[in-house]
């Protein structure tokens, strides 16, 4: 897919309803951003305090809303930003996993090593969405040791992007959405994946999409799982101080402003409309 794309969330905004926080859309070594348009809301921006990325805030003004998100598939560089190392409870390693990736492939050069380290993560996830997270309530991301645990893409990636930046290796978080083949042009929810960046060279990571498909032989590359993907922000535990919001885990989808907190939007519409999608609703 080579063509210019749009992407479009809908929702339903009862009568009354609070304000909202979004992405704008991210550029990738696969799409640029061209951000994002929004009806049946007024927009204002503000500035992510760590990262500097700006998120859109959305207050209601309809019972629909529509945010269309417009990518071209020129190239850019991921934002320098994502790669920094920040301290938050989603992103600190306890000295236990710290001292755990230690003992991963501590010879091998950087890129196998980042290898080893996703496989040893996969070991000790299976793919699920637990109301339990592995890390609740803790201030850290703690080691699984020899044990398992039940986990989302988020809850991998939590565990996989710690145990590289404990051992010294850049590495960022994407969230965005995923368009499985089998569905063509449309999804039900976010998505997220890790990146690293090794002499100036980045790979791809999607341990999530390895274990849906049975393997546990994590390699570098998007799109283990057949199906075409788009990036909207980055980053874990997200500081909107004009907000009053500190340490939010993750925005990809639009999400209510909760006083200090934010709340999934229930029953999002998210479709791809791309001209290179044959059949596809409403292609570009």
């Amino acid at each position: 897919m080579t063509s210019p794309f749009d992407i479009t969330v809908v929702f339903a905004a009862p009568s009354g309803s609070a304000k909202l926080l979004a992405p704008r859309g991210l550029d990738t070594p696969q799409a640029s951003s061209l951000g994002c348009t929004v009806s049946g809301a007024t927009i204002s921006e503000t500035t992510e305090a760590t990262t500097g990325q700006r998120a859109l805030i959305l207050t209601p003004d309809s019972d629909r809303v529509e945010l269309r998100y417009r990518f071209t598939p020129d190239p850019a560089a991921y934002p320098d930003a994502m790669f920094a190392p920040r301290q938050t409870r989603f992103t600190r390693a306890a000295d236990d996993l710290t001292e755990e990736t230690a003992e991963i492939a501590p010879d091998a050069d950087p890129l196998a090593r980042a290898q080893a380290i996703a496989r040893a993560t996969a070991e000790r996830f299976t793919y699920g969405h637990p109301e339990e997270k592995f890390n609740d309530g803790l201030d850290h991301v703690p080691a699984l040791g020899c044990g398992m645990a039940e986990g989302s893409c988020v809850d991998i990636n939590t565990y996989f992007i710690a145990a590289l930046r404990a051992a010294g290796i850049e590495a960022g978080y994407v969230t965005g959405y995923f368009f499985p083949a089998e569905k063509r042009d449309h999804c039900e929810d976010m998505h997220c994946w890790v990146v690293t960046r090794i002499g100036g060279e980045v790979q791809d990571w999607d341990i999530a999409h390895h274990l849906k498909l049975g393997s546990r032989d994590i390699r570098p590359a998007l799109n283990p799982k057949p199906g075409f993907r788009a990036a909207m922000a980055h980053s874990m535990g997200l500081d909107f101080p004009e907000l009053g919001i500190r340490e939010a885990k993750l925005i990809a989808e639009p999400m209510w402003i909760d006083g200090p907190a934010l709340r999934r939007v229930e029953g999002l519409s998210i479709r791809l409309h791309h001209p290179d999608l044959p059949g596809a609703e409403g292609s570009a």
